[in-house]
């Protein structure tokens, strides 16, 4: 089973993490699932600056895995998708403080964003019927 919860994280890691403030944003959010974040908390949390905050709380939330808090002030918050979703991220925080150095290397390793997402585009896949 361990196994398993190894290739499910790296799995998520691979497709939804693009650098490491990202993975600890999504951390720090699912650690405190009550608390609400702008981006300049996160920013100081994150010891980044707020421009790149903002960025990761909106890319979190385009992966639906933050949500926008309605009001004036500018918010987010951990969107709890399903319980296989707060189960992944168990997991994720877990190993993430077991094996911290393999995660920053996994993440580090990977191509930036952009170069995934075209990269994306150009995959072949099944017509339906």
């Amino acid at each position: 089973m361990a196994t398993e919860h190894k290739a499910n994280v790296d799995q998520f890691i691979k497709d939804e993490i693009d650098t490491v403030p990202h993975l600890e944003a999504i951390l720090l959010a699912w650690r405190a699932r009550d608390t609400t974040w702008s981006p300049s908390e996160m920013a100081a949390a994150l010891y980044v600056s707020e421009e790149v905050a903002s960025g990761i709380l909106r890319n979190l939330e385009e992966k639906q895995l933050l949500v926008r808090v309605p009001g004036e002030e500018v918010r987010y918050s951990y969107r709890s998708g399903s319980e296989a979703q707060d189960e992944l991220l168990l997991q994720l925080n877990a190993t993430y403080q077991r094996e911290l150095i393999r995660i920053s290397r996994m993440i580090h390793s990977k191509a930036p964003s952009g170069v995934r997402e075209f990269a994306r585009s150009f995959r072949f896949t099944k017509e339906e019927k």
